[in-house]
């Protein structure tokens, strides 16, 4: 449905160069990436709304790149919703017919949107008083009126306080799965991102590091960018021999060989385990090492420990009961130890839109 082939935007101060992906029809796609890596400027020039310097954009096969907006059937919803404040709910829902023919079918369809999204005891109402939600279904309303062949969504939960963000989110998986429509949404936000797509590209820098479907980007990032968008968090450069890492000074043993273009290892948080020195050292296992807590951050539920090792500083995350309950403290000496599995392997330079070479998966 949408393929964004070799695509180069040029702005004063950043680059977005040669970047391609495809979005299937009927699929949800997201564009994932920090701040600044040129996520909102890719849907903005599918949208038509920035000028391309280079690359082909195509909808349904149709060469889209040079056409005006309106000639484009897409829908966009902004994070801060872009209403009308002058205008009342049901005049900003049907704002974008005036490109359109209107007909009884625009008319009927518009009616079941307000149905559907909740807002029928709202149409009369202005924009300006209207809650969070509220305000973000009627967005989802005036780009669905125009009965687009794409729905584009630039960060559309995070403006939202948790309360509206829960309730946006579970409406827009339940038209996904309702409607067939095709959807590609940008967002900074990973776990967003998991909830409702199926596949992502994440772009750092003007390119797309890594894209593939949402486990796989978790599971196998590609690069140290990659690893600590999704929050991997313990990410360290490394020499290698054959089945081992030196990382500093500590060896880890990995249980395999890697390519020999490997940079780094990364190991999640929670995929470490810590206990008191005593009983893991008594454990005898691999890839174990004594360390002193430095800091406890209360999370909740959980808690991200850091322990300090030889030189190195990992991050943790238990759960609070256990934190507790066995008096893991600021300053005391644990055990730390990272299973062989959970070790990932990658390079500093995974090149654009690539999957995991050889050997990074672990």
């Amino acid at each position: 449905m949408i393929q964004v082939e070799d695509l180069v935007i040029r702005l004063p101060g950043f680059t977005l160069g040669a970047v391609s992906f495809q979005v299937a029809a009927g699929e949800f796609f997201t564009l994932l990436g920090p701040t600044g890596a040129g996520k909102t400027l890719i849907l903005e020039a599918i949208a038509g709304m920035v000028p391309v310097h280079a690359g082909r954009i195509r909808i349904g096969g149709r060469d889209v790149t040079r056409l005006p907006p309106e000639q484009r059937r897409i829908g966009i919803v902004y994070q801060d919703q872009a209403l009308f404040p002058h205008l009342s709910v049901r005049e900003n829902i049907r704002f974008g017919l005036r490109y359109r023919s209107r007909s009884a079918d625009s008319e009927t369809n518009i009616g079941r949107l307000i149905e559907r999204l909740g807002l029928t005891r709202l149409v009369h109402r202005g924009v300006v008083n209207l809650s969070g939600g509220e305000r973000q279904r009627v967005a989802l309303a005036r780009a669905l009126a125009v009965a687009p062949d794409i729905l584009l969504l630039d960060e559309p939960l995070s403006a939202l306080d948790p309360n509206f963000r829960e309730e946006i989110r579970d409406l827009l998986k339940k038209l996904h799965q309702d409607s067939g429509l095709t959807v590609l949404m940008v967002t900074h936000d990973f776990a967003e991102a998991h909830f409702l797509a199926a596949r992502a590209a994440v772009l750092g820098s003007g390119r797309i590091e890594q894209m593939g479907s949402m486990a796989d980007v978790f599971h196998h990032p590609a690069s140290p960018a990659v690893a600590a968008f999704v929050g991997m968090k313990n990410i360290f450069p490394a020499r290698f021999d054959r089945d081992r890492a030196a990382v500093g000074s500590v060896t880890l043993c990995l249980g395999r060989p890697v390519a020999d273009t490997a940079s780094h290892v990364a190991v999640r948080p929670e995929d470490i385990h810590l206990h008191g020195e005593a009983a893991g050292r008594a454990d005898g296992a691999v890839n174990g090492f004594s360390g002193q807590v430095g800091r406890i951050d209360h999370q909740g539920v959980f808690c991200e420990v850091r322990v300090r090792c030889q030189g190195l500083v990992w991050q943790t995350l238990l759960p609070t009961g256990r934190v507790l309950a066995e008096g893991i403290v600021e300053g005391a000496r644990v055990w730390l130890r990272v299973d062989a599995e959970k070790i990932h392997v990658m390079c500093a330079d995974a090149g654009a839109g690539g999957s995991p070479g050889a050997g990074s998966r672990g």
